[in-house]
């Protein structure tokens, strides 16, 4: 276990990451908690506000983000990257937690757009654990065998990220998200027709109305057997938007 820790994070330089990753998603499970508990009146935390304006927790995580950011490649001193890790994990959090509010310009956090924040969350949480996993080919002293099993590892996550990236483009993000910790999802999903209302559906069955009213129906089936248990998870996960009554 000691030869694993040293091989692969510590000789790696990858404390920093693993502290970010870690801190990042516990940011983020405490902020939905907090903010659920706000939402319903329970609990000492309320809305912060300055001169009658409320203050979204975008901006301290901005904040945080830029001491984190400062710290990283400041070079302070010995020590100081894995602190760095750990304040730009909490500041990323926070700033993703509401990623929907900085694309729309307005606060869609309980509104249905306002889950893309939760989507870019999972995201990145998938990749930064891939890169812990895989590692860097760089800085690690290893032999041959070793060599080629992380150049092949690496290989395997472009692919996946590729496929993630075709399952988003094809308007399946439940699916792109899912894939990135499970690869065999993401594949499915790329090969899959995509759904009619998606950016690849729009310019590749433009010209093909059979494939758009076979993607008409593939969403039509999908809407009648799973959209209710989506539906829950996603309340479980990002909380019942404004729509939904909660």
């Amino acid at each position: 276990m000691g030869d694993i820790w040293s091989g692969n994070v510590d000789s790696a330089s990858k404390l920093p990451l693993l502290l970010c990753m870690i801190t990042f998603i516990a940011t983020f499970v405490i902020t939905r908690i907090i903010v659920r508990m706000i939402r319903s009146g329970r609990g000492p935390f309320k809305d912060n506000s300055v001169g009658g304006v409320h203050i979204h927790h975008v901006v301290p995580g901005i904040i945080l983000m830029i001491v984190g950011g400062l710290l990283a490649i400041g070079g302070v001193g010995s020590g100081w990257d894995n602190a760095a890790g750990v304040i730009f994990g909490m500041g990323l959090a926070l700033v993703l937690d509401e990623f929907a509010l900085i694309l729309h310009l307005q606060d869609v956090y309980w509104e249905e757009e306002g889950r893309l924040s939760v989507d870019a969350v999972f995201v990145l949480a998938g990749v930064m654990m891939l890169l812990l996993i895989a590692d860097s080919p760089f800085g690690i002293t290893v032999n041959d065998s070793q060599s080629h099993l992380r150049i092949g590892l690496l290989v395997l996550i472009a692919v996946d990220l590729t496929m993630a990236a075709i399952c988003a483009a094809k308007g399946k993000l439940g699916t792109a998200v899912a894939g990135i910790a499970v690869p065999v999802i993401a594949y499915i999903g790329a090969l899959r027709i995509a759904r009619p209302d998606s950016p690849w559906a729009k310019r590749a069955y433009g010209k093909h109305p059979k494939r758009m009213e076979k993607s008409k129906k593939r969403e039509s089936e999908f809407d009648s057997r799973w959209r209710t248990k989506v539906s829950k998870l996603q309340d479980f996960v990002a909380g019942t938007f404004v729509g939904e009554g909660s």
